[in-house]
């Protein structure tokens, strides 16, 4: 039998490989703390979840209209107006089975055949692999570690031409935990315009910051007509299994995407979209409590992994994760690279982390070595894993590197 050559670009997620092998191992009754993957480990509100079983009780388990129910609609742009400070009416939101629909259905709605897209790499690796899918020409650019993982707007221009159709931009980043500069929104608003393209803004860890602005480009003069805003109850709300994204953007592009949910999956679960009307209107206290948590938890992570020889990462600024440069430490065990590290931890130190080409592929092997450490998990095991990972680099260690030998 015979598949669609379309097939063959269709990658899977490195992450769920790494969660398969430490649930293989944890089967074997060995101790494993996963600092893998990104999901909260905080529950979903109670006035949430009673509100879902309201939902099923009063019987909403029919079908809903395919864009989201009215009432979903109208609060989830009521909070896009409040929080990206860009005004936006019910006819402007629509309501998907989680974020990576949203993903999936901008990008097919905006591409042709010949069209290129532009993405972050390190990223989410579901980026490249959705454009290659529609026979796209996928286009990664950099995020330079001394720019603080911010977008470098010169690179963005050398790498945009005629072919260019959608540029694809996450703040808070996965999974640097960078937030683009206003600055730097401002360029590429202009380079947008220039050019004539979309911008995907895949904003789903946007309430999930620590101290600083985090700015939505849609804000921008001229960029809420080309922008698809993507956010997600999964993170901010504790809901990944509900299964259930939103977004925003231009009417023509919305209503389009809608027909796409038509045609695909008809619509998102009517009970779940009742939760979420209660999580956007009463949520405010909740979210709150789960930055103040994930704050502590970041600073954490950023004091206690830097004592570690071989490691340095940066403090994040959002999202729930830590890229570090562990380059030193692979010369220190006399490991080839960050995949090799990886496994090091896993197998030898019961910890279980991410590595780069997770992410996307490498652009050359002078780059850095780095792994992405989830701080969705408690003090005491983020404490526990950090000292498990001293300690095996101490014991294995095969010299000693001092840190401005780094390249």
């Amino acid at each position: 039998m015979k598949f669609s050559p379309r097939m063959k670009n269709l990658k899977s997620e490195k992450a769920f490989d790494v969660l398969e092998e430490v649930n293989s191992l944890r089967e074997e009754g060995k101790d494993v703390i996963s600092l893998a993957i990104g999901e909260p480990d905080f529950n979903t509100p109670e006035n949430v979840k009673r509100a879902g079983i309201k939902a099923i009780e009063a019987n909403k388990t029919g079908y809903s209209p395919s864009p989201g129910i009215t009432e979903l609609r109208e609060e989830a742009a009521k909070y896009f107006s409040a929080s990206r400070e860009v005004s936006f009416s019910a006819e402007n939101a629509i309501i998907a089975p989680g974020a990576k629909p949203l993903i999936f259905y901008g990008l097919l709605a905006m591409m042709g055949p010949d069209s290129e897209a532009a993405y972050p790499s390190p990223g989410f690796p579901v980026y490249e692999s959705i454009i290659e899918l529609f026979e796209g020409k996928p286009v990664p650019y950099s995020l330079p570690a001394e720019e603080g993982f911010d977008i470098d707007p010169d690179e963005i221009r050398s790498k945009t031409n005629e072919k260019t159709d959608v540029l694809i931009i996450n703040s808070p980043h996965n999974p640097t935990g960078s937030v683009i500069s206003k600055e730097s929104l401002v360029e590429l608003a202009e380079i947008a315009e220039e050019y004539d393209y979309w911008i995907i803004s895949d904003e789903v860890y946007f309430e999930l910051s620590y101290g600083g602005d985090v700015d939505s480009i849609a804000s921008l003069p001229g960029m809420k007509e080309r922008t698809l805003i993507i956010d997600s109850f999964s993170k901010t709300y504790a809901m990944t299994g509900w299964r259930i994204g939103f977004g925003a953007g231009p009417r023509q592009l919305i209503d389009k995407i809608g027909k796409l949910i038509t045609n695909s999956v008809s619509c998102t679960a009517t009970f779940t979209q009742h939760a979420a009307v209660e999580a956007l209107r009463s949520g405010g206290q909740f979210r709150q409590k789960m930055v103040d948590e994930l704050k502590e938890r970041r600073d954490l992570v950023y004091r206690e992994l830097n004592k570690v020889e071989g490691i340095e990462c940066q403090k994040p600024e959002g999202a729930f994760y830590a890229y570090a440069d562990v380059t030193e430490a692979c010369e220190l065990l006399g490991l080839e690279n960050a995949a090799e590290f990886q496994k090091f931890l896993l197998h030898e130190a019961g910890v279980a982390v991410l590595y780069r080409e997770c992410f996307g592929s490498r652009f050359s092997d002078e780059e850095e070595e780095y792994i992405r450490i989830s701080f969705a998990n408690s003090q005491e095991n983020i404490s526990r894993a950090i000292n498990r990972i001293r300690k095996k680099v101490a014991e294995n260690s095969k010299g000693i590197l001092s840190r401005s030998s780094r390249r």
